[in-house]
């Protein structure tokens, strides 16, 4: 498991953190067509990241939840470093 302080742009990652916070989705226009975005904050106990959630995601998270990503990835937006689940990656709910 890696901590988010770790965390570097242009790698696959897994980790788990809490949802501290979730902003509205948003609608957007996307190569594949309309879909909503919603940026949600994960924090863990060496620091915080954004993760990016696409579609069905960006309704299905809440905060306070502790999630595992498993095989995310990570990369550089705005000189801010997010995740998301990329091509292969999976959001679980952890207990």
């Amino acid at each position: 498991m890696t901590g988010i302080a770790t965390l570097r742009a242009n790698q696959n990652a897994t980790i788990d953190a809490t949802i501290t916070a979730i902003s509205p989705p948003r609608d957007v226009s996307t190569a594949r067509g309309p879909s909503q975005v919603a940026d949600a904050t994960l924090t863990d106990e060496t620091g915080s990241i954004t993760l990016t959630l696409w579609g069905e995601d960006s309704k299905r998270y809440q905060v306070g939840q502790k999630i595992r990503i498993t095989d995310g990835w990570v990369k550089d937006f705005r000189g801010k470093l997010q995740i998301s689940t990329g091509r292969s990656g999976k959001i679980t709910i952890q207990p």
